[in-house]
């Protein structure tokens, strides 16, 4: 699978042009259960986004590929670390993405190869959906092919601390490809 995933998938991420030139660029990052890495991702995002210039021209939101989740609030360790970094997860409360929300999206980011094949799957039939869904760390420079944000749900504090630590780079990266094309 990954071979065939490979010749899909950039392995340095390019952030595809807006579908609608005069509404909001609209950005949903994904993992699992909505509640550790991807709303991280979207806080983490959003502070970039604002940084350089675009709060209010990216829409940054988050969901799981999986239900079990679905209503809570963010993981006690996820809220930690943005705490720890001056930012706020207290808002937050779950989601599973539909594949009907797909068409809505300018971007989608995968934060693991699990996910990215989850959504790849949902949009199949749809070549333009399909190259709109990239693993988020393809975006960091510096971060490894096909490199993942570790899923920290039962970890420490360090590995909380560890996956803020890889979002960060590539959500600036993001944030700079989208700074020059919007």
């Amino acid at each position: 699978m990954l071979g065939v995933m490979s010749t899909e998938l950039p392995v340095v991420g390019q952030a595809p042009p807006p579908r609608d030139p005069v509404g909001p660029y609209r950005i949903c990052v994904v993992c699992l259960g909505n509640i550790c890495r991807s709303p991280t991702a979207e806080v983490v995002l959003r502070e970039e986004l604002e940084r350089v210039g675009l709060d209010g021209k990216v829409v940054v939101e988050s969901a799981g590929t999986g239900d079990w989740h679905v209503g809570e609030p963010m993981h006690p360790g996820a809220r930690a670390e943005l705490e720890r970094r001056g930012l706020d997860g207290s808002l937050h409360t779950a989601r599973q993405i539909e594949r009907s929300w797909l068409a809505n999206y300018d971007l989608v980011l995968a934060m693991d190869r699990r996910n990215l094949a989850s959504l790849r799957q949902m949009a199949a039939d749809d070549p333009d959906l399909t190259g709109r869904i990239q693993l988020m760390l393809s975006f960091d420079p510096e971060a490894a092919d096909w490199a993942e944000v570790p899923d920290p749900y039962e970890g420490s504090p360090e590995e909380f601390e560890a996956v803020f630590d890889l979002l960060l780079p590539a959500s600036q990266a993001v944030a700079i490809q989208l700074a020059e094309m919007l």
